[in-house]
């Protein structure tokens, strides 16, 4: 059976490259297809196989593609897919040390090396979540328990207009009413305005609300905008607030010299978001949360049980049951530790600072076409762009170019997505993949080039 499923896996993968970067065409009608009762019968396991393989896989955005730039590409690295099925098979529990010693010790040298990397301290220390949403999620609810009492319900959170809608979600979900989340202002680099902010303070406190919470962002979404965050903790020092960075996207690249440098003052954050299966290449479920004061989280976090041996966190042993709201959880750390031990941070380095130099080329390029704005310039990996011919304005402008972006995901050797900036659609393309090189990019500017010349003739 694992041979079976070995080969599937390594066709499908080398056929990734010269395969659509997108197959959505029927996909509905499809998914409708493969719905079915309760199965009372078994199923030959090569029939299950076909149908994953053949019917349901290739119904979708293929993230992996070299030439996906939609949204934030998801790499996959099949060195995680071994580790998970190590860790799958084993099925070995990590959410307590006395479970597993060794493997906790492993997942706990991942998570430290994470904190190495964002510049942190050596008190610090951090947590494996699913993802970005569920790490902001833990880091609002630590700091609400750290700065606030009990009667919380006027504390204030503070974010950007181009901050993840999980900052947002997280703080209903921490106990916030919605109204508490101040929406601040961006400049014309899409960073939060610091000075709005600080008004946005002021006038909190003036009307006895309790400023708690400052959200910034490194890399948005939407543009990947970098927040000054020099500037936030300057402030957040001031004010005695929380500051929290969400780096899910962007927050890796400070093993660059060039993204350190963007990223200046994210060792200041009280927290920080990062997704490892973004700016690592892993599989999807793979995130994080670190603490500058890595106690912060079992303060606010652990709880005791009978059924449980108590756990001490001065014992120098860790129970990441402990630190957050999951006391079930898989074995994450194999599918960090087994990639990184395998191929160094070096080479992950590299291949990062490759996706920062294929950005400003791609950036140089569309300058170079007639008729193409740029609207984000990159300040990591991510730029925004339209298209805007003379004599076409408002509404029949932004048509034009989501007609544009349709026609260029329709020739499939790139697949990009679309945003609204400033009122207006644009286009945006995130460079990731550790599979997109300067080869597929040069496809993906022939397409646009193309689209743009047919579409403006």
């Amino acid at each position: 059976m694992i041979q079976e499923a070995a080969e599937r896996v390594l066709d499908h993968l080398e056929g990734v490259p010269d395969g659509p970067a997108a197959n959505l065409d029927g996909a509905h009608e499809k998914a409708a297809e493969l719905r079915e009762p309760l199965p009372e019968e078994p199923t030959a396991y090569d029939d299950l196989l076909d149908t994953l393989f053949e019917e349901a896989i290739v119904h979708s955005s293929t993230n992996v593609h070299p030439g996906y730039m939609a949204y934030t590409p998801g790499g996959g690295l099949f060195h995680a897919a071994l580790a998970d099925f190590v860790a799958d098979a084993t099925n070995r529990y990590v959410g307590t040390w006395f479970a597993a010693p060794a493997l906790v010790a492993l997942e706990t040298n991942v998570v430290n090396w994470f904190c190495e990397i964002m510049g942190y301290p050596d008190e610090s220390f951090g947590l494996l979540t699913s993802g970005g949403s569920m790490a902001n999620l833990v880091a609002t609810i630590t700091a609400r328990r750290e700065r606030l009492d009990d009667d919380f319900l006027d504390g204030i959170i503070y974010t950007s207009d181009q901050s993840h809608h999980s900052v947002s979600k997280a703080t209903v979900l921490a106990g916030f009413p919605p109204e508490n989340v101040r929406s601040i202002e961006t400049d014309e680099r899409f960073r939060m305005d610091v000075d709005a902010l600080e008004s946005a303070i002021e006038e909190d406190r003036d009307a006895g609300k309790d400023p708690l919470l400052v959200v910034g962002t490194a890399g948005t979404t939407n543009t990947g905008a970098v927040d000054d965050f020099e500037a936030l903790a300057d402030l957040c020092d001031r004010e005695d607030l929380w500051l929290h960075a969400d780096g899910a996207y962007g927050g890796f690249f400070s093993l660059t010299d060039d993204g350190r440098e963007k990223l200046s003052g994210l060792d200041r954050c009280d927290s920080i978001t990062v997704d490892p299966h973004k700016g690592l290449f892993l599989p999807y479920g793979t995130g994080a949360v670190l603490m500058r004061d890595g106690d912060a989280l079992a303060r606010a976090h652990s709880v005791e049980a009978d059924y449980i041996p108590d756990w001490e966190p001065e014992s120098g042993t860790v129970d990441f049951s402990q630190l957050g709201p999951e006391l079930s959880r898989d074995f994450r750390g194999l599918r960090v530790w087994l990639p990184l031990k395998m191929h160094g941070i070096d080479a992950f380095r590299d291949t990062l600072a490759e996706k920062l130099e294929l950005a400003n080329q791609v950036a140089d390029c569309l300058r170079n076409i007639d008729d193409v704005k740029l609207v984000a310039e990159p300040q990591l990996s991510i730029l925004a762009f339209r298209v805007e011919p003379e004599g076409i304005e408002g509404e029949d402008l932004d048509e034009l170019n989501q007609r544009v972006l349709e026609e260029i995901n329709a020739r499939n050797r790139i697949y990009l997505s679309g945003t609204t900036l400033n009122g207006r659609f644009a286009i945006r393309i995130c460079v990731l993949s550790f599979r997109t090189h300067r080869e597929h990019l040069a496809d993906g500017l022939e397409d646009i080039e193309a689209v743009v010349s047919e579409v403006t003739e």
